[in-house]
């Protein structure tokens, strides 16, 4: 019979062995003479964020200042080793120059426990670049001008929606009432479909877009899952797969093309592109075309469409909201575009309206929806001019916030200017010195689409009213420090006043 001193003995060394397999990663950085926070046994440098006590966002900017100096910073998420690139020319060896060695963004792909997570944003190199190359002809300059007349029907039922709004004379939620207008643009221009966000409150489309986002209960759990404990949220798909939107998404689409082939409609839109894959599958090459693969690009157009685009205006209307002049300025723009043009928008005039631009990147330098870019490595690799070698499934961050928030880089960098966008000051720095949208091959594939509903959105408002700010605007902005994205703690509340014509 094992006696009690045989159990505690063979208990103190499992114990023993966990610690050492806990710790016995921490020497990496050390011996590639890289510098960072000195890591904690099982959970490395990240137990503020595991646990959600700040976000992402600030919690690279702090090391980003604290390690001011270098050009680099070794961290360690739990026992996985995690690059900081901060010298912008490393950055873009990475995101550029040496794409071929990086060209895995690192997100996780969970087939079983989520099927959507199979889209262009997550996919590993292999399914993501014959994908990406027949989805880009759908976010050309051509295409986005052929659904510029769409986006206006919906900026058309949004004024109306304004007007309503305004005449109540009480504080919104201007992420909800952006949220809406997105999301009938992506629901017309993506899925030919008529989302009704604005008129009808009840929304189905609007619930579950609401629901993607928001920091639940269930979606913070699956979130700390999908970066902490991988295998173990793999291995949940056997008993909690994604029941809220897998089957909501995988009907309308499956449902929509079907209608469409049956009744032999054509639109000019991202179904019709993906109908044109499933019925053509050769053009990707290998790739087994699921309904779960296809079902996830669509689904990643509407979540990423509606959601970076809506947080985009409401951020914009929050500054303008505390800086009255550069809103009065703005709105001289877009009035005196439109009068010059007979009162009418069309996709090349807002080109025109260059300080329309300098306000919407001034926008996205201070609230970039993504806080960090992430990379993966491909294949060993070595950083120019050091003598830093990583190996080959190597996760990097790209700090973006940080860098849009380095005085050095933008002066006055809390402060809302965008003078920050001229000419000159846009020559001075280096390009790799603003990713709102990343850079390289892996870029976001609808930036130019995110633009163009953006700006309208902010047109449609601007011309006939304007933001102040209420009792119940949040000041000075705080963030949500569960959220994917970066996005405030509560909404965004403003009031909205008519102006007289």
């Amino acid at each position: 019979m094992v006696g009690y001193f045989e159990i505690i003995c063979g208990v103190v060394a499992l114990l023993l062995a966990f610690y050492y397999y806990s710790v016995s990663a921490f020497g990496f950085w050390k011996s590639r003479g890289v510098p960072g926070p000195k890591p904690a046994f099982f959970v490395g440098n990240t137990m503020e964020l595991m646990f959600g006590r700040i976000p992402i966002a600030q919690y690279l900017k702090r090391l980003y200042e604290e390690y001011k100096n270098e050009p680099m910073i070794g961290l360690y998420m739990r026992r996985s080793p995690v690059l900081i690139l901060k010298d912008p020319e490393l950055i873009k060896d990475v995101m550029i120059k040496d794409f071929a060695k990086f060209s895995d963004r690192g997100f996780a792909v969970h087939e079983r426990t989520e099927p959507l997570s199979l889209h262009l944003f997550n996919l590993e190199p292999e399914r993501w670049r014959p994908l990406r190359s027949k989805l880009t002809p759908m976010f050309t300059s051509g295409k986005l001008k052929d659904m510029f007349g769409l986006i206006l029907e919906c900026a058309d039922h949004f004024e109306k929606y304004l007007d309503k709004l305004a005449a109540g004379n009480e504080p919104a939620d201007f992420r909800e009432v952006t949220a809406k207008y997105t999301t009938d643009v992506i629901g017309s221009c993506a899925f030919g479909i008529e989302m009704s966000s604005m008129s009808d409150e009840d929304s189905e489309f609007r619930k579950v877009g609401r629901e993607i986002f928001c920091s639940s209960l269930e979606n913070v759990i699956r979130l700390k899952m999908r970066v902490y404990a991988k295998k173990l949220y793999d291995w949940l798909g056997y008993i909690v797969p994604d029941k809220r939107f897998a089957p909501f998404f995988t009907k309308l689409v499956t449902d929509t093309m079907r209608y469409r082939k049956e009744h032999d409609i054509y639109r000019p839109d991202f179904i019709h592109m993906l109908m044109q894959l499933k019925e053509h599958p050769e053009k990707v090459g290998d790739i087994k075309l699921t309904d779960s693969l296809i079902t996830a690009q669509a689904f990643v157009f509407f979540a990423a469409g509606f959601e970076t685009s809506s947080s985009t205006m409401s951020n914009a209307l929050y500054e303008l909201a505390l800086n009255q002049e550069i809103q009065d300025k703005l709105r001289e723009e877009i009035k005196s575009n439109l009068a010059k043009h007979g009162g009418e928008l069309k996709y090349e005039y807002v080109k025109d309206m260059e300080y329309l631009d300098k306000v919407f990147k001034e926008t996205l330098r201070k609230y970039p929806p993504g806080a960090m870019v992430p990379r993966r490595s491909t294949s060993a690799y070595t950083f120019a001019d050091t003598k830093v070698s990583i190996p080959k499934g190597f996760l990097i961050w790209i700090p973006v916030y940080a860098i849009h928030r380095d005085p050095d880089i933008y002066p006055n960098p809390d402060v809302f200017n965008p003078e920050n966008f001229n000419k000159d000051a846009i020559e001075a720095r280096h390009p790799m010195t603003y990713l709102p949208f990343g850079d390289g091959p892996r870029n976001c594939i609808g930036a130019r689409f995110a633009v163009y509903q953006t700006k309208v959105g902010l047109i449609t408002i601007l011309r006939n009213y304007k933001v102040v700010t209420c009792e119940k605007t949040m000041i000075p902005y705080q963030f949500d420090t569960n959220a994917f994205l970066l996005a405030p703690k509560g909404g965004i509340y403003l009031k909205l006043k008519k102006l007289n014509s």
